[in-house]
């Protein structure tokens, strides 16, 4: 099976996968990233038969979709890709970008006061680096935003309360199961994303989406106090 062929079915199943998905983490979101990947991926010169394979699979695999079990996903892409006989070697590089690139593992665990070191762009690979900035670009700015309240609307959280501070230290665990508003999110993790990104490219995109989110919530507080 040539590499165009493996990435149009890859395609197809994820479309099927993804299809009836209504917390932001639909098909159009893979595109996104996909193309956003691809793009930074040129960029560094990384390999974009892995990046975009890996770009499609991200979500897949994402605990989200297996009542937080990260093990199950890493299964399931992990079957997807055996289907496709590809070799064990290529299997272990996608695994393990779409294990990595959730922000969630960048937190620290119930009872630790720092969370994971963001991994250095000098240890990972470029791949790595291109799905996982591509991933973050696409939870910032307009889009970001649009999804981070579909997100709280899929699991019945309100817009804002004003008696529910965002944390500071989010853990891990706490993330997993949070049902604070979605206004906290852009504290918890959207405007954290600026400055974990890996690659140039990335950190200028990042820059201009963490301004419109700053605008967004500039707009929002004087819109719920009632200035404008």
């Amino acid at each position: 099976m040539d590499k165009q062929e493996i990435i149009k079915k890859t395609e197809t199943f994820v479309k099927e996968t993804l299809s009836k998905d209504s917390t932001g983490h639909d098909w159009w979101h893979v595109h996104r990233v996909r193309n956003l990947a691809k793009r930074i991926a040129l960029h560094e010169g990384a390999d974009i038969f892995i990046v975009e394979l890996a770009a499609l699979l991200h979500d897949i695999g994402d605990y989200k979709f297996f009542q937080g079990d990260e093990e199950a996903g890493a299964v399931k892409v992990r079957e997807w890709l055996s289907s496709l006989e590809i070799s064990p070697l290529l299997t272990d590089k996608i695994v393990e970008i779409t294990s990595q690139i959730s922000f969630m593992h960048t937190l620290p665990d119930k009872g630790k006061r720092k969370g994971k070191k963001n991994f250095s762009a000098s240890t990972i690979s470029k791949e790595l680096m291109a799905v996982t900035d591509a991933d973050r670009l696409d939870a910032m700015g307009a889009i970001g935003i649009a999804r981070a309240f579909t997100y709280g609307g899929f699991f019945n959280r309100q817009i804002y309360n004003p008696n529910i501070k965002p944390s500071k230290s989010i853990t891990k665990e706490e993330y997993k199961t949070t049902e604070a508003p979605s206004i906290n999110h852009f504290y918890e993790k959207l405007l954290k994303l600026k400055d974990m990104m890996y690659t140039p490219l990335g950190r200028k995109m990042a820059k201009r989406r963490h301004r419109f989110l700053n605008l967004f919530l500039k707009q929002f507080f004087k819109e719920w106090k009632g200035k404008m």
